[in-house]
């Protein structure tokens, strides 16, 4: 179901406030790429371009672009009266520090991009110039504010990165500034008064109210406290009632870019999921079809492997990851499984994830396994992931529209670090894989991208590193008099740019 309040002409002004949940671990967009993080710091930093819900780049910090013929010169024409917020101006060296030194050492998933660069040069203040070493179709998918959070050179350069003391107070390109963050009750942004396109934004603040409880989020909706729900912010049984509610819109826009894609991490490195049978057997155990239905009131669909549906060269035809108790208990003998207690963590977002753990830690033992969740708040759970302290952990990921962007960086070998929840954490390796992803990513053709993808899922799905679970369903709701809120592929995280308020 999808129904969108009609255009009216923008007024300035006004107050607009939103649920986020769970609150960041931090906003510092360059460092951390968590769902939080993104939807907040989204409109503190930018990248060069937007995208449409067809997934077509737009403008945003460049205003122009060119492709060379020969598709390995990318040359943007940046705004030229673009400050930071703290009113220094923003440059093409500013592009090139953020993506050959920052980015490069920080952000796991664009480094799996990355590496089809030659080179990136700024040939004056607001032209820079990315020169590939061989064509790769995807490359203009990868200038969002999540993949390529433009970083200010002059607070940067020379720092311990992770350390800086200016990513508690973020410094940003984007039409909110930082204002304040209260721990466990909000975070304010304010209007960005030189913002660089006229007029915008309109709103004059915006808060992010931390509200931990899932029906007091929906309470806090229905007595006017929040005017914006985004997707996952309520409980799923609670949905269909709140959408009903007087002057409430529900759109299932914005996510096209993300595809979000869910799955449970499985340990590749050690323990009882480096047997390729255990995991084949947690596969087959999982009732998947009863989490779509009973906890994400029917919303999403089932998996069927790495690459999601709404993802170019998704193949429907991978060999069966369906629920089938007595499959897994064949697997679980074959298997050098011995009783081992199996550490499940949960996704910490609230009932519903709590819920599934349960309910899979249930299935799990339905077969044979033995299971003990692991309750971690955001910050535990990403420590744990990103030291691979755990058996199977609950997640999901976005799949930036192409599997060269958003899905190969967690199969590949080379992105296996130690320090990153967002890379190869399962710990896969198959060279052969390896290569067969290189050769779609370059292939010259669709036809022939196609057949490589169509490969990779069967062979990746055949191994089992993680298991598959639904590409979910994630409903924005809000006031029918909040405008423009949903305007690119990617929703809220960066749409309150264009958002105002009827009065």
């Amino acid at each position: 179901m999808t129904m969108i309040a009609p255009a009216h002409a923008q007024q300035s002004g006004g107050t607009l406030n939103l649920v986020i949940q769970p609150e960041p671990p931090g906003l510092m967009m360059g460092l951390l790429q968590n769902g939080p993080t993104q939807m907040v710091a989204g409109d503190i930093y930018e990248s060069l371009l937007r995208y449409d819900t067809n997934l077509d780049p737009m403008p945003s910090l460049a205003r122009e672009w060119e492709v060379s013929e020969d598709g390995l010169t990318y040359t943007f024409h940046l705004h030229e009266d673009v400050k930071w917020h703290d009113g220094e101006d923003f440059t093409a060296e500013d592009v090139v520090f953020t993506v050959d030194v920052f980015l490069r050492e920080t952000h796991p998933r664009l480094r799996a991009s990355l590496v089809h660069l030659e080179s990136v040069e700024a040939v004056d203040d607001h032209t820079v110039v990315f020169t590939l070493k061989q064509p790769f179709g995807p490359f203009l998918g990868v200038f969002e504010a999540g993949t390529m959070p433009m970083i200010p050179k002059h607070i940067y350069e020379g720092t311990d990165f992770a350390n800086n003391p200016m990513n508690s107070t973020p410094i940003g390109t984007g039409p909110f500034k930082f204002n304040e963050w209260r721990q466990g009750s909000f975070i304010h942004l304010v209007k960005n008064e030189d913002y660089y396109l006229d007029g915008k934004p309109y709103l004059d603040e915006v808060y992010y109210h931390v509200i931990p409880d899932g029906a007091s989020r929906a309470v806090a909706y229905e007595t006017g406290t929040v005017d914006v729900l985004h997707g996952g912010s309520i409980e799923n049984f609670d949905i269909e009632r709140v959408a009903a509610l007087p002057n409430t819109c529900i759109t299932d826009a914005g996510w096209e870019y993300f595809g979000p894609h869910s799955w449970m991490w499985l340990n590749n490195h050690e323990g009882p999921m480096a047997d390729v049978n255990a995991r084949r057997a947690v596969m087959h155990a999982i009732d998947r079809e009863f989490a779509r239905d009973a906890l994400w009131a029917g919303r999403g669909q089932l998996a069927t492997g790495p690459v999601s549906s709404s993802t170019r060269f998704h193949d429907p035809d991978t060999p069966s990851i369906d629920y089938d108790p007595e499959k897994a208990r064949e697997y679980l003998a074959e298997s050098d499984y011995d009783g081992e207690t199996l550490r499940l963590l949960p996704l910490p977002y609230g009932e519903t994830w709590q819920r599934w753990a349960e309910a899979v830690r249930q299935n799990l033992q339905e077969v044979g396994f033995n299971v003990d969740l692991v309750p971690t708040d955001v910050a535990g759970w990403n420590q744990r992931v990103s030291d691979w302290d755990f058996d199977l952990a609950f997640t999901y990921l976005y799949q930036y529209g192409d599997p060269a962007l958003g899905v190969s960086r967690t199969y590949v070998e080379s992105n296996i670090a130690k320090g990153s929840p967002w890379n190869n954490v399962a710990g896969y390796r198959n060279a052969e894989v390896d290569e067969l992803w290189m050769q779609a990513a370059v292939s010259p053709s669709p036809e022939e991208r196609q057949e490589i993808y169509s490969e990779i899922q069967n062979r990746i799905v055949e191994d089992v590193p993680v298991a598959w679970l639904l590409e979910l369903g994630f409903p924005t709701i809000y006031r029918c008099n909040v405008q423009n809120l949903v305007t690119t592929g990617i929703g809220i995280n960066d749409g309150l740019r264009d958002a105002w308020i009827e009065q």
